[in-house]
């Protein structure tokens, strides 16, 4: 079982593939979307609501309805303080911006804007939360993105984060779903609005520097005294994203020497190369949506890139070109767990129950404890807040660790600290992250990682988030016995899917949220030919169930 490969993959993006920016604008107001219609309702996946309003799936009343939502949810759960806001480059992020705005004043909550009417990563939005909130009992803040992420460009997202910071979990946002929905079902006619002008002059609209509250700080998460005294040379792609505007500060303010290969912004990011499929995915994990940088990788000792709203990473490195995720997140989990002295001995090592077991292997080597979850970010939030998890990731390049004081610095992914850490491995070892990734290999064992995609029907998706333990009649994976099939973490959580476990191998399988697939993650501690036995194995046993399209 092998990805299929668009012949544009890796090419600069044609200009018959670019949006229509004035087009996709217009459908932002001028679709009304159909309650009635599956696909047109606010559905929060498990990085908020997202779509494009060509497919009347992310509109002007879709935000209205899910702003109205969160107001609701604000007054119930008693959150009474300033809502921090922010949007990324994507064309829908500033529209929806501006349409949140209108609903939030009227409603009567304090928005906090861009000091400079930029753009705002995630993470810089988590820290201001964090930020605001911290020894706070009363009057504390949340926050609202407006990213779709890595999304291509017809698309836009809102994400929801309560006083912790990170991504809301599910209770909040199926109860914000539902509102939301009962809102687009009588046509918004209970939503209040203000004029987008009158808004802005109000003064519950204020101002906040993100960017220089965020780059302030991000020296007690990374040492980049070392990184500027070993004079490691940096390259830096935002990939058109916010982190555009962050970058060339980072850079001053801590006398990295190093460069942004490229600072243009363009909502049609006609500057990409296409990925996999052809489409334009702004995927910093992707070696054809990272075809640009990987060229340059020689120019630089390391490099790294981020998405749109810079919660995700992408390393390159001279010596192996652009990591593959999970072994990026094993060489960082290897290096600072043995080089933070001032973190606690008892913080645990957080991971996905679709990311590699590397990190399972390198824990129990490390003495760690290891903390399984669903996917989706949001299941590490408590971990984080209680100050249980030193180091938090996700198979899809997203990460995060505590300051290098213990203490805790984001409750989302960043892409910045992910990104300056590839640096500071170099600086203080001698050795890209790369070639610390072949000494973990060698001390756990190899790894080799691939997550593929089938068709499957709304009912197929459908029957296999349901599926039991004992549906799946497997006896051997790979050539050794199963040792256990999985539907939840070992706390209870529910998967969404299934996983089925052998020594050496392991295959899940989970429907997606947004697209008629069903994504089979697999992974071989052996061998690439012993990975594509298990894969085939996988779509052998999802077939014969009918969980997958013929």
């Amino acid at each position: 079982m092998t990805r299929r490969l668009d012949p544009r993959a890796g090419r600069s993006v044609a200009a018959r593939d670019l949006i229509d920016v004035s087009g996709l604008l217009d459908a932002y107001t001028a679709i009304r979307p159909d309650p009635a219609d599956p696909s047109q309702r606010v559905v929060f996946g498990t990085s908020g609501h997202r779509g494009s309003a060509f497919a009347g799936a992310f509109n002007e009343a879709h935000i209205v309805a899910i702003c109205a939502a969160i107001c609701a949810h604000r007054s119930a759960a008693g959150v009474d303080g300033p809502l921090f806001l922010a949007g990324d480059t994507h064309a829908l992020s500033g529209p929806a911006l501006g349409t949140a705005v209108e609903v939030f004043v009227a409603a009567g909550v304090t928005v906090m804007l861009d000091a400079r009417d930029g753009y705002t990563p995630t993470p810089a939005v988590s820290h201001a939360i964090l930020r605001h909130n911290a020894g706070r009992t009363a009057g504390l803040g949340d926050g609202v993105i407006l990213t779709p992420s890595h999304n291509p460009p017809q698309d836009g997202g809102l994400k929801y984060n309560p006083p912790h910071g990170g991504p809301a979990e599910p209770a909040i946002t199926a109860a914000i779903e539902r509102l939301a929905n009962a809102a687009l079902a009588t046509a918004l006619r209970d939503v209040p609005r203000v004029p987008h002008v009158r808004a802005l002059r109000s003064p519950l609209v204020a101002r906040y520097d993100y960017r220089a509250a965020f780059v302030g700080e991000l020296a007690q998460v990374v040492d980049l005294a070392a990184v500027r005294a070993a004079g490691v040379k940096i390259g830096i792609d935002p990939l058109g994203g916010a982190s555009t505007e962050y970058w060339p500060m980072v850079l001053e303010t801590y006398g990295l020497e190093g460069a942004v290969v490229s600072d243009v912004i363009d909502p049609r990011f006609a500057f990409m190369t296409a990925d996999h499929d052809g489409e334009t995915r702004m995927d910093c994990s992707s070696p054809y949506a990272m075809a640009r940088l990987i060229e340059l990788r020689d120019r630089f000792d390391v490099a790294f890139a981020n998405d749109p709203d810079a919660d995700r990473h992408g390393v390159v490195t001279a010596s192996g070109g652009l990591l593959e995720p999970n072994r990026y997140l094993a060489a960082a989990v290897a290096y600072l767990f043995e080089q933070r002295p001032a973190w606690p001995a008892g913080l645990a090592i957080g991971k996905t129950m679709v990311t590699s077991a590397l990190l399972d292997r390198l824990a129990a080597k490390l003495r760690r404890p290891l903390v399984e979850t669903p996917v989706g970010f949001r299941w590490f939030v408590p971990g984080l807040c209680a100050g249980a998890l030193g180091f938090a990731g996700e198979e899809s390049a997203g990460a995060v660790f505590r300051r290098r004081d213990g203490t805790l610095w984001t409750t989302e992914k960043d892409g910045f600290s992910l990104g300056l850490l590839a640096a500071e491995i170099l600086a203080r070892t001698g050795r890209d992250p790369s070639a610390v990734f072949a000494s973990v290999a060698d001390a756990v064992g190899p790894s080799y990682y691939e997550r593929v995609d089938a068709p499957a029907t709304a009912p197929q998706r459908a029957r296999l988030a349901g599926v039991g333990p004992r549906d799946l009649r497997l006896d051997d994976l790979g050539g050794e016995p199963v040792l256990a099939v999985d539907v939840a973490t070992p706390r209870g959580e529910r998967f969404g899917g299934v996983r089925v476990k052998a020594r050496n191998a392991w295959f899940a399988a989970r429907p997606s949220g947004t697209e008629p697939l069903v994504k089979i993650y697999a992974e071989s501690l052996v061998s690439p030919d012993h990975l594509q036995a298990v894969q085939a194995q996988a779509q052998q046993a999802l077939a014969a169930l009918g969980l997958t399209a013929a």
